[in-house]
């Protein structure tokens, strides 16, 4: 059965019934976040897996990713920037300057093939279906260059190499301009407060807000971005840090955090932009479900966006990774021995909101009088307004009283995406769907 009729005042328009209150809510007056985009990462070698495929699975995977009718239309990619060796396992990159070239204050010795594991090709790629937003992440400096002599395991930055590695980060933007790549957003740590095994280095948060004032006045141009931190809430110690030392704060233009130790239940302590830069969920298996409680289902991507977007007002979010192989919780299973690509519904929760979702629209005011409608609501620059809905009951609901040329797309165990009919200016929102409303 279905819940009831819900009324809605949309865009300052009154409720289909004025005696009952209306249960969705668009206030256009009050405006919250603008938004950067939608994104994901392929560093650590991932893009070689889809040039495994053939030609013609690269371009649909491609199209899943960027393209805005066929598939996903992410506007912003994330770069891995390589310090390992060349020739180096596959889960690691390979760097610009893999030998020290002699001390801090020797002259560089840089290398750079023009292709950078693949990363180029992509990037380029996705230049080409109009993304303009090119993230370029450093998971840790050379290993002569930190105190523990390892690009691995940690170590921190020895303080005399501090300007060496600034200049090294501010040359791998200069590269990626040579191959016609703009690198609009520049990072210097990943998860500094996390020691992996692989790639990494530690940051305290005064000593990231250190670094930034010496990679800040290098770095013209170019955004700087900090600090990845391995969970939300551990980001708000390094984004403190830097906005309490105004020369810091001069120079970092993005504060971001990853959601591995904690999730997005707030903003972060700033009114610089925000990015959710990196997550995907734990899980021990390759899972295509919309909704099987798991964990890692397309569903619980959807409401991890939703969250981002509505309690931490982020401006940008960046999913973990676009395609992987085996037991990945990527968008996209690639399988480069089989050489053929697999689809899983956390893809088509991302779409739902990064097709829409352009890069510069502002959240909208938006609230729900039933706890189980998840509503956040948008104005792209062309004067679209873009209504999501995840409908986290059991029984359907109506949204009467849309006007102006509106089309919904549902998202559910179904469906992707699919168009869904407007019809006497009423949506029906499916139970445990994501509903899409663009209004023209």
């Amino acid at each position: 059965m279905f819940r009831g009729v819900v009324a809605v005042a949309l865009l300052g328009l009154p409720a289909v019934n004025p005696s009952q209150p209306p249960t969705i809510t668009v206030n256009e007056h009050v405006r919250h976040q603008e938004i950067d985009g939608f994104g994901i990462s392929q560093a650590f070698r991932r893009n070689e897996l889809l040039k495994a495929l053939p030609e013609s699975q690269q371009r649909e995977v491609l199209d899943l990713w960027f393209d805005r009718e066929k598939g996903a239309g992410l506007s912003i990619l994330r770069l891995g920037i390589g310090s390992s060796k060349a020739g180096s396992p596959y889960d690691q990159m390979v760097s610009i300057q893999p030998e020290d070239p002699g001390g801090p204050g020797a002259t560089p010795k840089y290398e750079w093939d023009g292709d950078d594991n693949s990363q180029v090709w992509v990037a380029k790629a996705a230049q080409a279906y109009g993304v303009k937003r090119f993230f370029a992440d450093a998971w840790s400096a050379p290993g002569y260059m930190k105190d523990n002599g390892d690009d691995k395991g940690g170590g921190t930055l020895k303080p005399e190499w501090q300007q060496a590695y600034a200049n090294y980060l501010v040359a791998y933007t200069k590269f990626y301009a040579k191959e016609g790549i703009k690198i609009t957003d520049l990072g210097f740590t990943n998860e500094p407060d996390w020691t992996a095994t692989y790639a990494s280095m530690r940051f305290t948060s005064e000593q990231a807000a250190q670094f930034a004032k010496v990679l800040g006045p290098v770095a013209k141009g170019v955004h700087v971005v900090c600090c990845d931190s391995f969970g939300w809430n551990q980001a708000k110690a390094y984004t403190a840090a830097i906005e309490a030392d105004p020369e810091a704060r001069r120079w970092v233009k993005t504060h971001t955090g990853h959601t591995y130790a904690s999730p997005v239940d707030g903003p972060l302590p700033t009114t610089r932009r925000t990015w959710m830069s990196e997550w995907n969920p734990n899980g021990s298996t390759w899972n295509e479900s919309w909704d099987d409680g798991s964990g890692y289902d397309g569903f619980a991507i959807a409401q991890a966006v939703h969250d981002a977007l509505t309690l931490g007002n982020v401006s940008g979010y960046v999913y973990w990774l676009g395609g992987s192989r085996g037991a990945t919780r990527a968008l996209l299973q690639l399988d480069d021995v089989a050489k053929t690509y697999h689809v899983s519904k956390r893809l088509w929760a991302l779409a739902a909101y990064s097709r829409f979702i352009r890069p510069g629209a502002v959240r909208l005011d938006a609230a729900a009088a039933d706890p189980a409608l998840k509503v956040s609501a948008f104005r792209n620059p062309d004067g679209s307004r873009v209504v999501e809905v995840l409908n986290t009951g059991t029984a359907p609901a109506t949204w009467q009283g849309v006007r102006g040329r509106a089309t919904a797309y549902v998202t559910d165990g179904a469906n992707s995406l699919t168009p869904s009919p407007v019809t006497g200016r009423t949506v029906t929102l499916q139970p445990r769907a994501l509903t899409t409303i663009v209004i023209r």
